[in-house]
């Protein structure tokens, strides 16, 4: 395949090369996060960062949840917004600077294409000279930014619309011809389907990328019927681009700039490959120099490579949330709580709990597939149940491999009447 079919060389790295560069880079990062974000000065604080160039001695760091995050920031308000994780500071060196719902605080740095979208667009067909109607929202959160950065990477040119006035924009979208779309599925379909109501002309739109929202098979299909290829891609104000769709439509591709692993939701623990998890980041972002960030975000790594001849792992894409936390007669059980209690006992493979009953008449089970399976583990396994959940539970012991992929920890099963 041709190297104009791909953004750069990175794409189509061999697996080893990647790996190669990749570890060497976190083992950079490492002692860069340590030296320039007193947040992970402290959070790493004892780790080697050169000792730090491997997928295992990267499994033994911290994850850093979003809500501590969150927590960092609040506490240090009045003297750093960012809660210590910026590596930049106020100046020519920081952009703009970004809220998201919390309020999270996010700064923006100058490097082009800081967001690293432009892979994405790029796989999505965009090219130089493309006019792309951005409608994501340019109020206060990065997801405008992050797409019109891409955009000007692969040089096209960008129509701020953002949110709202369905018929200004349609007026927009007639008079100037745009060649694609970037914003959210749902506002996408209110777009077609207000054209079709109004007779407006928007048949020069022929691709988009989308993000923000599910995207579900059967939306993606309806505007291809209406002759509108639509990409997803999958990316967050504090990491940047994560995953993106090619043409193949078989999961999402990673992004170059970031190491991803699948993790058992509540732990810091990697999964085996296939298996349904929570996503853990680690960017390589100089400026924002997150180091195995949760992004709470369930998925699962796809074998093999894209059939584009992008060589990067595929995600299957958005499978739910990762934070299962429920609360059992009045007292909250975590995924974390269900981790340490397998934990306790090697012969466990896997756990999920299932909370059953009516609201008020709450009923806890723990289904366990074990290696070494009899009435005494069962017995000990539910002493330790009490013990971490103060709650009493029974356990079931399961065949090995009948419990769902799903990367479900605990299930609430209850009925609300």
């Amino acid at each position: 395949m041709a190297q104009t079919e791909f953004f750069d060389a990175l794409e189509t790295r061999s697996t080893a090369q990647r790996e190669s560069e990749q570890m060497a880079a976190l083992a950079r990062q490492v002692a860069h996060a340590q030296a320039h974000s007193t947040a992970f000065a402290e959070i790493l604080q004892g780790v080697d960062a050169p000792e730090i160039h491997s997928r295992d001695a990267l499994a033994r760091l911290p994850v850093t949840r979003k809500s501590a995050l969150l927590e960092r920031q609040r506490a240090q308000r009045t003297t750093d917004v960012f809660g210590g994780f910026s590596a930049l500071v106020r100046g020519p060196q920081m952009r703009r600077v970004f809220a998201s719902p919390g309020p999270i605080y996010e700064p923006e740095g100058v490097t082009q294409d800081y967001w690293r979208a432009g892979r994405c667009l790029f796989a999505a067909g965009f090219r130089a000279g493309d006019l792309v109607h951005n409608a994501f929202s340019y109020h206060m959160t990065p997801g405008a930014f992050i797409l019109e950065s891409g955009a000007h990477a692969v040089g096209c040119s960008v129509f701020p619309a953002g949110t709202g006035q369905t018929e200004q924009q349609l007026q927009a979208i007639a008079d100037l011809r745009p060649d694609a779309y970037t914003g959210t599925p749902s506002f996408l379909r209110i777009l077609v389907d207000k054209a079709m109501e109004l007779d407006s002309d928007i048949g020069s739109l022929r691709k988009a990328v989308v993000g923000g929202e599910a995207f579900p098979p059967s939306l993606r299909d309806w505007f291809t019927e209406r002759g509108l290829a639509v990409y997803q891609s999958y990316a967050t104000a504090d990491l940047g681009l994560v995953a993106y769709e090619t043409k193949a439509r078989e999961g999402l591709v990673l992004d170059e700039g970031v190491i991803v692993e699948i993790v058992r939701p509540g732990t810091g623990d990697p999964v085996p490959e296939g298996e349904v998890g929570e996503l853990v980041v680690t960017t390589l972002n100089p400026a924002y120099p997150l180091i195995r960030f949760g992004t709470g975000d369930l998925s699962a790594i796809l074998p093999g490579h894209c059939p584009t001849g992008r060589t990067a792992p595929r995600i299957k894409g958005w499978m739910g949330r990762a934070d299962q936390t429920t609360k059992v007669r009045g007292m909250f059980v975590h995924p974390s709580q269900v981790a340490d209690i397998a934990r306790r006992f090697p012969q466990v493979r896997k756990a999920r709990l299932v909370v059953s009953g009516e609201m008020a008449n709450d009923h806890m089970c723990l289904q366990v597939e074990a290696s070494e399976a009899d009435e005494g583990l069962r017995t000990l396994i539910e002493t330790a149940v009490r013990d971490v959940t103060k709650l009493r539970g029974q356990v079931e012991l399961v065949q090995p491999g009948s419990l769902p992929n799903d990367g479900k920890v605990i299930e609430d099963a209850r009925t609300y009447q």
